[in-house]
């Protein structure tokens, strides 16, 4: 298989957003933390999203949400990107963030709109201007199922064209129609696969990179299916993810965290448990996604 080239942008290629190991008495566990991201980049991926969604940055303390990000910087050898997620109440505070992402020497930064509240089109704007005075790149991230506001692609183009180091957008609404209109209405901006449960159908758009959550579980099956998709050789890359799909599926929901971690405990890596307000999976839940992980492990097993 041949492997895509990608170019030193660190927001380029597969990204793994990297869950936030809690011991059992929830503590953060750094060192289960820098060996993660050392066996992440020894297995296909090209880089970490500290602090993201799936690392339960609401519930961190500073101190702990800036250790994150320098001991991964210090983890990743050379080649390997480190990218910070910056998502905050206020864009003071995520000015701040990407103000320390800067100095700890992450390579980007990853951005939601607001989040206190449905802000409006110009404070957007005005959120994403305030963190571009940091000068870093910007990756925007479209959650609006957390924020509750859409970046449309009129409001990206907007973000464009008033932000120069927005370089990027994570797109999670898993609408695939979205891709095309970014590229029409933002050009320069790239389009990175936000959910996983639509990577397939995003390669076909002009995508440059997949900010993932399964990769913290399947990173090696996770590289080798998106380079067959962004080669075109959907004939080979269908089966994987067929047999990948319901898994990835819960990448879209909101028990997302729980349901990663648990496929990570499944396959052998360190999930371990979430801190409130998320409790464990009802049963229900559990039993799906150990389902999901065991069909996932048996095609790979077999092929």
């Amino acid at each position: 298989m041949t492997t895509i080239s990608r170019t030193e942008k660190p927001w380029h290629g597969i990204l793994t957003a990297t869950a936030t190991p809690f011991t059992a008495d929830l503590a953060v566990d750094f060192d289960k933390y820098v060996e993660h991201v050392q066996w992440l980049a020894e297995n296909g991926t090209h880089g970490v999203v500290t602090n993201g969604s799936l690392g339960e940055y609401q519930v961190l303390t500073p101190e702990e949400r800036a250790k994150m990000l320098e001991i991964a910087v210090a983890a990743a050898p050379s080649g390997f990107h480190v990218v910070a997620g910056v998502g905050a109440y206020g864009a003071a505070e995520s000015r701040r963030w990407a103000e320390h992402a800067a100095a700890a020497g992450a390579g980007a930064v990853m951005l939601l709109a607001p989040n206190a509240y449905r802000a409006n089109d110009d404070e957007v704007v005005a959120h994403f201007k305030e963190v571009g005075k940091v000068g870093i790149p910007i990756i925007a991230y479209n959650n609006p199922f957390d924020t509750k506001v859409d970046l449309l692609p009129d409001l990206v183009a907007r973000i464009a064209d008033e932000v120069p180091n927005v370089v990027a957008i994570k797109e999670f609404t898993g609408d695939v129609k979205r891709v095309w209109q970014i590229h029409h209405r933002a050009p320069r901006i790239d389009v990175l696969v936000g959910a996983d449960d639509v990577m397939l159908e995003l390669t076909t758009a002009g995508v440059v990179g997949w900010i993932a959550g399964f990769p913290n579980a399947f990173p090696k099956e996770s590289s080798e299916l998106y380079n067959l998709a962004l080669s075109g050789k959907y004939s080979e890359a269908a089966p994987i993810y067929a047999a990948v799909h319901e898994l990835f599926n819960w990448d879209s929901r909101k028990e997302f965290i729980q349901a990663i971690k648990l496929s990570m405990d499944i396959v052998g890596r360190y999930g371990g448990p979430t801190r409130l307000p998320r409790l464990p999976l009802p049963a229900a839940d559990e039993a799906k996604v150990r389902a999901d992980t065991a069909r996932a492990i048996e095609f790979f097993k077999n092929r």
